[in-house]
């Protein structure tokens, strides 16, 4: 039982996820500062109220009905939604797309090297065939590496 959950606690899936919920832990903060510090502000200069609590309000009996609730939860939904893309998912799209074409121009290098390497060893081989009298190795050897070009 013991082994089970052991295997199951250092599945890659199960510490990538605890980091995940740490690291959101961590970044819920800077979302909330964003919308508390910088957009919430911002709304309020706009209405005059930070948020759409008592935006019609109603009573029902003794009771007080806030569709305004409903509103503020989606605009704030909306604007972290917007604050998390513009600021962290767009650059963070765009250095990858960065890196991916230095990876990309790296592979091409490599590619370059290796048929430089290729070239070299296809030398070597004939040389050493010529040196051993072997000129019908190296007339099929030259044909398969120009076919191979």
């Amino acid at each position: 039982m013991l082994q089970g959950f052991k295997e199951f606690v250092m599945r890659g899936n199960a510490l990538e996820l605890a980091v995940g919920v740490v690291i959101a832990g961590a970044f819920s903060a800077i979302v909330t500062a964003i919308v508390d510090g910088i957009i919430n502000p911002i709304i309020a200069g706009l209405i005059g109220k930070p948020n759409f609590d008592e935006v019609a309000a109603f009573h029902l009996g003794n009771a007080t009905v806030k569709p305004g609730l409903l509103i503020t939860a989606i605009i704030n939904f909306i604007l972290i939604a917007a604050a998390v893309y513009f600021l962290i998912v767009l650059p963070m799209n765009k250095l990858n797309e960065k890196i991916a074409a230095r990876r990309m121009a790296g592979e091409e290098v490599e590619d370059a090297a290796v048929s430089e390497d290729v070239a070299l060893l296809t030398e070597i081989r004939d040389l050493l065939a010529a040196q051993h009298g072997d000129t019908a190795s190296i007339s099929s050897a030259e044909g398969r590496h120009r076919a191979d070009i």
